[in-house]
């Protein structure tokens, strides 16, 4: 009897433990449960250690190395975005910190990123909705609210092996904490986008930049394994579709099976962002492998660029290129005018120029002038050959003396517009120079208002834009509705669309001259 009573009260200590280590076992159960979901939503930094250092000082002192290396204009406007490129950071380190030193110390409220996948072929957008991205620098948030938001997009999903072992985002990372007050970020991988899917994503940045201060950043390298000399060609026309906000080209050339860039769509829809916030686009720096790490037989390509919108610039104004350079709103004096030593000197400049850049590849440094020639204007350079077209490119911002910007524009009308190859020193002889200066645009109410001859036109509808100078309808005899369509035309749009409200066009005035006024003959 004794016996059984101690052999019962055995068993019921023994369930009363039991009872407590199963409780403490679900205690700890419970815990892992949750820091193993926390570690599902955190994305560990899979390239330390290959990409870049490791060791958290290390890679410190890399990051202040590179960025006190780099030398950047003063930027006067707010900025928006850059584009980065995403190799090693012996490789692009320094082409990289161009873009994240004008970055220093600015406040935003989130960064979107966004980056190719190198690893898996798909269609869309792939999103990373929650957690963090490790860092040996610390940790980067997700916010979570707004990249819900991006998954309202059709095209948009979240497939967690997408972001396996994929660098393009992750060596972005260390460069914004060091540079950033590191604002949460939302984390997009593209695939395939068609030209609908680029417009529905920029949409949606355009939606939340209206409620938030945000930077875009766009991860991508330049050409791939080419030559040394054969890269910087290639590189030197991407380089000129994103300065002239022309990601259609940039498209057409990269269907055409010309390697340009791997992350070919997160460039353009940072070049479409950056056209619809009627923003300028910056070159900061251009570099290649061979540059940075010595072997020049097959390099790869990196630029860093900035994209601002002009402390001047106002939300009705239009970012044009292939003609202009961002919208302005700056008062002209009424009754400017240039004497005809002052046109030949702007002539002469931009013949200088061009001999010098096309022969030598060097822009001279133009000496300050005096007079009108030193005001802020806005102007366009056109050449031609035997009467016809052969390139023409244009400022519309006044922020630079005019004999600057005849002398600017004359390499990019020679150099730098899509439509035409480059223009050889061999050709300079049979160019034809042309000048326009440009009133600041003003808003047509009514198309009544516009004078053929006297008035040059701009439209912007939605992200398209396209302008022609006033000297245009005269050369082929268009009366005014012929113009209006033709402007249409010029953006890419139907020629009917200067009728539809949610199109705007602009008129303004031009100065007019060139070499044949001159001309002993």
């Amino acid at each position: 009897m004794f016996r059984l009573k101690i052999t019962s009260l055995h068993i019921q200590m023994n369930a009363t433990q039991y009872a407590g280590r199963k409780a403490i076992f679900l205690f700890w159960l419970s815990l892992l449960f949750l820091a193993t979901s926390f570690a599902n939503d955190s994305k560990k930094a899979e390239f330390a250690g290959s990409f870049y250092p490791a060791d958290k000082k290390a890679l410190d002192d890399m990051l202040s190395s590179f960025l006190a290396e780099a030398k950047i204009p003063v930027t006067k406007g707010r900025i928006i975005g850059i584009v980065s490129p995403h190799a090693g950071y012996i490789y692009s380190g320094p082409t990289a910190a161009y873009g994240y030193r004008v970055l220093e110390k600015t406040p935003f409220d989130a960064i979107i990123l966004l980056a190719p996948s190198h690893n898996y072929g798909f269609n869309g957008v792939s999103i990373y909705p929650k957690g963090y991205f490790q860092s040996p620098l610390g940790n980067l948030e997700i916010d979570a609210e707004l990249a819900s938001e991006f998954k309202e997009i059709a095209s948009v999903q979240f497939e967690p092996k997408y972001f396996e072992n994929e660098h393009s985002l992750e060596v972005q990372l260390p460069f914004i904490i060091k540079t950033t007050t590191s604002p949460k970020i939302v984390p997009l991988l593209f695939g395939q986008l068609r030209p609908g899917d680029i417009e529905e994503v920029v949409k949606k940045i355009e939606d939340i930049s209206s409620r938030k201060k945000i930077l875009v950043i766009a991860s991508t390298d330049l050409s791939h394994y080419h030559p040394y000399k054969q890269a910087q060609d290639i590189d030197a026309d991407t380089i000129r579709f994103i300065k002239n906000e022309d990601y259609i080209s940039l498209l057409k050339a990269t269907a055409n099976g010309e390697g340009r860039a791997c992350g070919i769509y997160p460039l353009c829809v940072f070049i479409a962002y950056a056209k619809a916030k009627n923003a300028q686009i910056q070159i900061l720096n251009y570099n290649n492998s061979g540059d940075t790490a010595g072997d020049k037989n097959t390099v790869v390509g990196y630029v860093s660029a900035l994209a601002f919108i002009p402390d001047e610039a106002t939300p009705d104004e239009s970012n044009m290129h292939n003609k202009t350079q961002a919208g302005q709103k700056e008062v002209m004096m009424v009754g400017f005018a240039l004497t005809n030593e002052e046109k030949q000197t702007l002539l002469k400049i931009a013949r200088i120029t061009l001999e010098n850049y096309l022969k030598d590849s060097k822009s001279l440094k133009q000496k300050a002038l005096a007079g009108s020639l030193k005001e802020k204007r806005g102007a366009f350079v056109t050449l031609t050959k035997n009467g016809q077209l052969r390139g023409c490119i244009g400022r519309i911002v006044a922020d630079k003396p005019l004999y600057e910007v005849v002398s600017e524009m004359a390499i990019e009308a020679a150099t730098g517009d899509p439509r035409f190859a480059p223009v050889s020193y061999d050709e300079l002889k049979d160019i034809h120079i042309e000048i326009s200066v440009i009133t600041p645009f003003e808003k047509v109410k009514n198309i009544d208002e516009i004078e053929v001859g006297k008035h040059g036109l701009m439209i912007q509808k939605g992200y398209y834009s396209g302008l022609l100078l006033p000297q245009v309808p005269g050369e082929y005899g268009w009366d005014r509705e012929t113009f209006l369509k033709h402007t249409c035309l010029k953006a890419g749009l139907p020629p009917d669309s200067y009728k539809e409200p949610t199109a705007t066009l602009y008129k303004f005035s031009a100065l007019v001259f060139n070499e044949k006024e001159f001309s002993k003959e």
